[in-house]
């Protein structure tokens, strides 16, 4: 894991490229502290620059940006690729002799050896990387299949910046550092800012699944378009056209298969691994399946809160016991985790709102003092029906949908100023929608219409709202998963693990997202997701084959933190700064009198507004730090 970040400028610059490109990599020093690497091609005007987290091959032959042997090629990539190996002797009749032993030298050989289109849908792994081809003046840049690995890129001018975070591109004397207001109110929407965009005008990312090819000429070109070269919505409608039609047993064997395989690709490291463990399904599993193969107590790392109803590390805990882990917990305080708060706008740098980000970095901050490299349980909710509106949401859109739309309509605007539970307030919401893709649109959505607070825009279609880029599904159960499987989970999820852990210098392996597992999850029906209302039925049966049953069954609860009081408590002088009234006016993005309204509503508690609130604040904060 590492990071990296490039330009290509039409015109001259005042500073030396060479320490321009030292200064744009420094600023991302905390995803690659053990070497730096810049190169730069001053007849073509492009740079790059390399921060390494050695993991694989530790000597000089894994140094980037890296050349290719025959001299054509420069590559600066983030990630791993886990068959890589497999890759090497696919190659022993192209590349008869290697520096090292580096994933890095092996993906460089496959695409000069197979080409870019050929290459992509043969790795298994998490990347990010720019490719740059000599002869041809073509910069490829590339993204892993579920979005794992960041990846932004944009024009400025006539310079064109590229790179694993956007605090990079903010040392190059040509970076704007313009707010684009549409994502902001995307921002509300969601409490992320999904791609393809980003919060800067003119800077995006590149989606999961695509790769895109600039050709740099001598005259300007920007039109550049990403293209797929592998899509959920693909993968689901092949899963759905070839579905798993074996016994219950036969599943929970395939998937248990699959998976050790996927882990077993993942452990490989030449530093200390282990593993995060909250006690729920998808970590529990990971771990067990992990112990299994190791002759080894595996490192585990959980950490607790002494709130009540926020704690589950105890649960963590009777599960390392039972696998015979080698376990760290670590309890931390109201003080520990508010003093993450300031460091949140560097650390993300772009406003991001899942209030989980702050146990993700503590978490990611302990164990980062015993390992290099750890596993993470995310995506089993996504691929398995472990949310809960999988469940719930179905039945209230079949429900609704047999009323008519007008009469629905009308009785929402009834009932709309009436004094109602929060929950009862989310199906007001829902209530008058004309689609299911509404009825999810607004389900996913923290502010109903966030376009109405931020001043002088509207609210663009993200993929997360564009219905021509919905997949095709008729059970809506599946079409949610599917449809979270690429939306929130690599804008929200992904994000808030891998900035979290890399401001640690730790690298996080998320072995549910190995496509082929993915697949295979796209081709199981329904009842082996959801059955006697609970979701992940067949993963929870391959974690019963390592661990008793009455150390998981539980009510299912997030990686959460007691925002709702914080902010009526210790945070309420913070976020009264950054919500006054006059301060929002005088900055020119929000009309103040919404948000205002409803933090008056919160601290007096008649409402929970947390999660939207938070949205507004890690916008301010963010906004004071540029």
């Amino acid at each position: 894991m590492c990071g990296f970040v490039g330009f290509f400028s039409l015109h001259s610059l005042a500073d030396s490229p060479l320490h321009l490109l030292q200064a744009m990599g420094r600023a991302i020093v905390h995803r690659g502290p053990d070497d730096t690497g810049i190169w730069f091609d001053a007849a073509a005007g492009i740079g790059l620059a390399h921060q390494r987290l050695a993991i694989v091959d530790l000597s000089v032959a894994g140094y980037q940006p890296m050349p290719s042997a025959c001299g054509r090629y420069v590559i600066a990539f983030n990630g791993e690729i886990y068959n890589y190996l497999a890759l090497r002797d696919l190659l022993k009749n192209e590349q008869k002799h290697w520096r090292g032993h580096s994933d890095t030298e092996t993906l460089l050989a496959c695409l000069v050896a197979w080409g870019v289109e050929k290459t992509l849908p043969l790795l298994q792994g998490m990347f990010a990387f720019g490719l740059w081809d000599k002869q041809t003046r073509t910069l490829t840049l590339a993204r892993d299949r579920m979005g794992e690995k960041p990846l932004y890129y944009g024009w400025q001018g006539d310079t064109f910046l590229f790179g694993s975070e956007l605090k990079a591109f903010k040392t190059h004397p040509d970076f704007r550092a313009e707010v684009n207001r549409d994502a902001l109110v995307l921002l509300l929407r969601h409490n992320c800012v999904p791609a393809p965009f980003s919060i800067y005008q003119g800077i995006e990312k590149l989606r999961p699944g695509h790769y895109m090819n600039i050709v740099l000429n001598d005259e300007l070109t920007q039109t550049a378009q990403p293209q797929p070269y592998w899509t959920m919505n693909q993968a689901v409608a092949q899963g759905m056209a070839n579905p798993f039609n074996g016994s219950d047993s036969q599943a929970i064997d395939l998937l248990e298969g699959q998976l050790s395989q996927s882990i077993s690709a993942q452990i490989l490291a030449d530093v200390p691994l282990g593993a995060f463990l909250s006690g729920g399904v998808d970590s529990s599993t990971i771990v067990a399946l992990m112990q299994r193969q190791s002759s080894q107590p595996v490192r585990t790392f959980a950490i607790g809160f002494n709130e009540p109803g926020y704690n589950e590390a105890q649960y963590a805990k009777e599960v390392a016991n039972h696998l015979g882990t080698d376990h760290t917990e670590f309890y931390v305080s109201s003080a520990d985790a508010l003093a993450v708060i300031p460091q949140l706008p560097q650390i993300y740098c772009e406003p991001f709102a899942d209030s989980s980000q702050i146990p993700t970095f503590l978490v990611s901050k302990m164990a980062r003092e015993y390992v290099t490299v750890a596993l993470s349980g995310d995506a089993g909710d996504e691929l398995f029906g472990g949310y809960n509106q999988y469940q719930f949401a179905p039945k209230i859109w079949g429900f609704l949908r047999k009323l008519p739309q007008p009469l629905r309509a009308l009785a929402a605007n009834v009932l709309v100023g009436l004094p109602m539970p929060d929950k009862l307030r989310k199906l007001m919401d829902v209530l008058p929608v004309a689609s299911h893709e509404e009825f999810y649109r607004i389900l996913m959505s923290h502010w109903k219409q966030p376009e109405t607070l931020v001043i002088g825009t509207s609210e663009p279609l993200a993929q997360m709202c564009s219905f021509q880029a919905m997949p095709k599904i008729s059970d809506y159960a599946h079409w949610m998963m599917a449809m979270d499987a690429q939306t929130y989970m690599p804008d929200d999820i992904l994000v808030k693990v891998d900035r979290a852990a890399m401001a640690n210098s730790l690298e996080t392996r998320v072995p549910m997202l190995d496509h082929r597992l993915v697949e295979l999850a796209c081709r199981l029906p329904m009842h082996m997701k959801i059955r006697d209302g609970k979701g992940k039925w067949v993963l929870r049966e391959v974690l019963y084959r390592h661990v008793p049953k009455a150390l998981i069954d539980r009510p299912k609860k997030g990686f959460s933190i007691p925002m709702a009081s914080w902010l009526r408590g210790p945070l309420r002088d913070w976020a009264e700064a950054l919500l006054d009234e006059s301060r929002l006016h005088q900055e020119g993005y929000f009309h103040p009198e919404p948000i205002r309204s409803v933090w008056k509503q919160h601290l007096q508690e008649r409402a929970d507004h947390s999660t939207k609130l938070w949205g507004v604040l890690m916008f301010q904060a963010w906004l004071q730090e540029q």
